[in-house]
């Protein structure tokens, strides 16, 4: 395994080193992963000249705590989340290598619920609420990849109104 986890890496980082003279494009589309809240792969489609549709698919709750207070009980595992934003961007630098975005959208999330009324026993949570992002990308020149950071909150809906999550990140994207 740790042998596997080296040669991947080393391969990535290879992979990031190669020159590619196409420069980044904001009409197009880009795949990589995310690191943070929620974690997983991570897609973005960019349109006209400041707009992007950007979705993650991946884990969610595990970065501050598998177990929190939830509703009447707790949650104690990690769940899958399903996350999407409209966004508006914006180029900080005159090369457009520094781009800032923000956003807004929703999430959908399933995690195991231990309610007390069920003994120690759990129950699958379906919630949905509404998120909002914002983040700065950085687009290495001559570079097919892009670097993100960003952060935002997740406003649950249903099933417990109002209960609050910070969703931070940081990832690599391909841009194609």
């Amino acid at each position: 395994m740790g042998k596997s986890i080296l040669l991947v890496t080393l391969a990535l980082i290879g992979w990031l080193m190669v020159p590619n003279q196409a420069q980044a494009q904001y009409n197009n589309w880009s795949v990589g992963f995310r690191i943070g809240e929620p974690s997983g792969v991570n897609v973005r489609k960019y349109f006209g000249n400041n707009h992007a549709f950007d979705l993650n698919i991946g884990t969610y709750g595990g970065l501050y705590g598998t177990k929190r207070s939830y509703r009447s009980g707790d949650y104690k595992s990690v769940g899958l989340a399903i996350q999407g934003h409209y966004l508006w961007h914006t180029a900080l630098s005159k090369s457009e290598s520094i781009r800032a975005y923000y956003g807004f959208g929703g999430q959908i999330n399933t995690r195991r619920y231990y309610p007390p009324r069920l003994n120690g026993e759990y129950e699958n949570a379906l919630s949905l609420g509404g998120s909002g992002i914002g983040g700065l990308e950085f687009f290495p020149a001559s570079k097919p990849y892009s670097f993100f950071l960003e952060t935002g909150v997740y406003v649950e809906l249903l099933q417990a109104p109002f209960f609050l999550n910070l969703n931070t990140g940081l990832g690599l994207r391909y841009n194609f």
